[in-house]
């Protein structure tokens, strides 16, 4: 039997470990212009040593030398050490070019481009209504027992986005309830279920639906209760003294009526037991099943058109997202520029006092210490900060230069460009330019446009050139929206009519750009009619 042994051996390995600073300017070069302005307010409130410069500080001319018989002063103070002390690192750092750069009390360079090439912001949003501040507002202005309220407060809490009741109604029970007997279960059940058709009534029609089908019938039901007071009151108005031309009139006006009241019956009918023919678009056997004419097929379609299958959608809107350009491309003269916006952007510098506190006399060590490691931490994000930037108008110098006949001429003729190909030119790795990219937007002639929108694979186009990705699948949905709607174009088809243009596409490649673009199929889009 072997015995284990205790041994010693050597493991050579390479690991790539990222340091504090290169991680903070990984994460620095990723942040748009709003992030990096939350960031250094961050920075200004932790780090001392970090000053924001204020406008109505004096110039730099103007108290240069104040600055230079301040340090004069300061280096006269300084005590020196003895040989024998081991030197601190710090200490070795040249202050001079990093005090001239971070010091500046109050010079700021001038904006590189006019006050009226500006995008215009929103800035101020007011806080739109929810869907769940509506029926709230609503049931506010109800009399309910608390039960009841309690109830619907409960279904209100979960509908999703688009107003649907989320959920069976035994998970609601079990989850509203917690009643462990019985009876108590019945109870609470028969109260969700009070509760959820007084959600049904609340506006917007159709909301506290469990599904699509219910959702539609219930925006039918409130619509032809409506019709059916509309009705009444015009069967109600005396007929016996009117003219030959007001009969007229209101014969039309009853057979208009007639028509609606017929579209709302058929409509119940598809939405109740024949939606999924609905959703072929086949007219024929929509008709065919429900037994009823094309005409009166065709007219319920029309009316369930007029319906919403979401209503919540219209209170629940995905917010306005503040957008401010990190880059502007402008044109002087014949030549295009970059320039970074670095308006309302903190200028930051360095603390004199406590540069002075390093070499005041009785200042302890503890506190140099700690006044050493947060000059550290300031000049490690300046340096990222200025890195960020210098990458940044690298990138955006590549663009510009790729892409000038989009920023004269528009999206037709923007240029296939690939963030492997700008990294090779500037010299920095793929991931680099991909940080530098992401999330930030350039002020354009064409508008204000997000720099990844700028890369794009290509496709071979008119005579050999590469046409991107993009506006490929922009000819592509412009060749359908103009098609026949009874006789729509087959993916071969398209791809065929793109090679009469010189895009070189297959019929696959047409089918997965149009599923990309949710566009349904041929057999989908095609409306026949009787």
């Amino acid at each position: 039997m072997a015995l284990l042994q205790p041994k010693l051996s050597l493991k050579v390995a390479q690991r790539q470990i990222l340091t504090p600073g290169l991680m903070q300017m990984v994460s620095v070069l990723a942040l748009n212009k709003l992030e990096l302005q939350e960031m250094i307010d961050a920075e200004l409130v932790e780090n001392p040593v970090l000053e924001e410069i204020d406008e109505t500080v004096p110039m730099l001319d103007e108290v240069a030398g104040r600055e230079v018989r301040l340090e004069r002063g300061a280096e006269e103070r300084e005590i020196v050490e003895p040989a024998d002390i081991p030197k601190d690192s710090f200490n070795e750092i040249d202050f001079g070019s990093y005090f001239q750069d971070y010091l500046d009390p109050g010079y700021r360079t001038q904006p590189e481009y006019e006050e009226n090439e500006k995008p215009s912001f929103e800035n101020f949003l007011s806080q739109p209504t929810t869907l769940a501040d509506h029926l709230a507002w609503q049931l506010g202005a109800m009399t309910l027992e608390p039960s009841l309220r309690e109830a619907v407060e409960f279904i209100i809490g979960n509908l999703d986005e688009d107003g649907y009741l989320a959920g069976s109604e035994a998970e609601l029970a079990a989850a509203f309830g917690n009643a462990e007997g019985e009876p108590e279960k019945k109870a609470a059940l028969e109260l969700l279920r009070r509760g959820i058709d007084l959600v049904q009534q609340l506006d917007p029609a159709g909301v506290g639906a469990r599904d699509l089908r219910e959702c539609l019938l219930i925006q039918i039901a409130a619509q032809q209760h409506e019709f059916a007071l509309l009705f009444a009151r015009h069967s109600a108005e005396p007929a016996e003294s009117e003219e030959n031309s007001n009969r007229s009139f209101r014969a039309e006006a009853e057979a208009q009526l007639e028509e609606r009241r017929r579209s709302m019956e058929v409509a119940v009918l598809i939405a109740d037991r024949h939606l999924h023919l609905l959703q072929k678009r086949d007219v024929k056997d929509l008709a065919r099943a429900a037994q009823i004419t094309p005409n009166e097929a065709h007219s319920g379609i029309e009316y369930i058109r007029t319906l919403d299958p979401r209503p919540g959608r219209q209170y629940n809107r995905e917010q306005s997202r503040l957008i401010e350009p990190d880059v502007v491309f402008i044109k002087r003269g014949t030549e295009w520029v970059v320039s970074m916006n670095e308006e309302d952007m903190p200028s930051l510098r360095l603390s004199r006092r406590y540069r002075q506190m390093l070499t005041a006399e009785g200042t302890d060590k503890e506190v140099k210490d700690y006044v050493k490691e947060r000059f550290r931490s300031a000049l490690q994000l300046m340096r990222n900060i200025a890195q960020r930037k210098s990458t940044i108008l690298r990138t955006c110098e590549v663009i510009v230069r790729r892409q000038q006949d989009f920023l004269e001429s528009g999206i037709e003729a923007l240029r296939p460009m690939m963030i492997k190909e700008v990294a090779e030119e500037i010299g920095v790795h793929p991931s680099t330019v991909s940080r530098a990219v992401a999330n930030k937007y350039a002020h354009t002639p064409q508008g204000v446009i997000e720099l990844r929108f700028f890369f794009s694979e290509g496709s071979n186009g008119p005579e050999g050139a590469d046409t991107p990705l993009l506006v490929l699948k922009r000819k592509v949905r412009k060749l359908i929206e103009d098609e026949d709607m009874r006789h729509p174009l087959t993916d071969d088809l398209l791809a065929a009519m793109l090679q009469s243009q010189g895009i070189q596409l297959t019929r696959r490649t047409v089918a997965k750009y149009r599923e990309d673009m949710n566009i349904p199929s041929t057999h989908q889009r095609r409306r026949r009619e009787g």
